[in-house]
């Protein structure tokens, strides 16, 4: 005869698990089952969406485990281990309940995400003067944005708060995938194809993303930093980021391999080496790559590439930039 600890064993064993469970999905924070809270009209729905299905995914699942553990202890085996149980032939009513309610659920599900899909996916209306169309390009490894006016950032990408950003999602070698939790889902960049989201910040502060598809040795390091800022500021880095073009392509792009200021890390040193003088050598290798190293310029234009040569003529001469 079991004694009474051998018969809770498996209650025990069971209760500590789901402690365990849960209390690392709570220490873990945003990290474990809350999605990051959402500063952006697309962002909310797809949060609602989330916890619609969060919601039935978790009812399920405690149903279910409750009722096995139930069973595993009511109708355990008792007899003898060769004796044949009980057969059961079937219970209509029972297998009818069991199948209505999962088309029910599925229906519900189904019914909140095509009504939330419109609103993630279709652009609100705003005037052309009233909406900041940028362009995204996916490089090994960064980001480049480029604005309404020209102007270029890297890696930092500045929007006006409250005002509709569009953007048009490109990759210049393979794919990556575009994404800031709190101002939208994924989108991919794919090469040959544009794709395209938007962003409807309600609150101006920095928002960080990165690359989400796995494209390269150094995927971790395309990070995305989303300034939102008010009408103003945006204006002032606009005029800003076409001064410090170069500087931004030299930290965001050759300091991503070749180390901080230019000291060597995966690449090699930059720092004192001849070949930054020579502008024409530093674009046939930027634009085309060398070796381990990819086309990271593939697409720019001649006044991105001037930025950079001019850039590096004039700080790495004689030794490391700092940091």
């Amino acid at each position: 005869m079991p004694t009474l600890v051998g018969r809770k064993r498996p209650v025990f064993c069971l209760v500590a698990a789901a402690a365990l469970t849960l209390a690392g999905s709570a220490l873990a924070g945003n990290g474990g089952f809350a999605p990051l809270p959402p500063h952006s009209p697309n962002a909310e729905r797809i949060t609602t969406a989330y916890w619609v299905v969060m919601g039935f995914t978790a009812a399920i699942f405690v149903v279910v485990e409750a009722a096995l553990v139930i069973f595993i202890l009511r109708y355990r085996h008792r007899g003898p281990r060769m004796l044949e149980g009980d057969q059961v032939h079937g219970h209509t009513r029972l297998e009818l309940i069991w199948t209505v309610i999962p088309v029910v659920i599925l229906a519900a599900i189904g019914t909140v995400i095509f009504y939330e899909l419109p609103g993630i996916k279709n652009t609100p209306p705003a005037s052309a003067a009233g909406r900041e169309n940028i362009r995204v390009d996916a490089h090994q490894f960064y980001w480049q944005f480029t604005y309404p006016d020209g102007a270029i950032s890297i890696n930092e990408l500045h929007i006006p708060v409250h005002g509709v950003s569009y953007f048009d999602v490109h990759s210049q070698d393979v794919i990556h995938s575009f994404w800031v939790p709190e101002l939208g889902g994924k989108i991919d960049a794919i090469p040959g194809r544009t794709n395209h989201i938007w962003y409807e910040p309600d609150a101006a502060g920095t928002y960080d993303g990165r690359c989400a598809e796995l494209c390269g040795l150094y995927h971790a390091k395309m990070p995305i930093r989303v300034v939102v800022e008010d009408e103003g500021a945006y204006k002032q880095f606009l005029v800003a980021a076409r001064a410090q073009l170069g500087k931004a392509e030299f930290q965001g792009v050759c300091q991503t391999c070749h180390g901080i200021g230019g000291k060597g890390g995966y690449g090699p040193p930059l720092a004192g080496n001849p070949l930054t003088q020579q502008p024409q050598g530093i674009e046939t290798i930027v634009r085309n790559g060398r070796g381990k190293m990819p086309p990271v310029g593939r697409g720019w234009t001649n006044a991105q590439m001037t930025a950079l040569t001019t850039y590096l003529k004039k700080n790495l001469k004689g030794g490391a930039v700092g940091g």
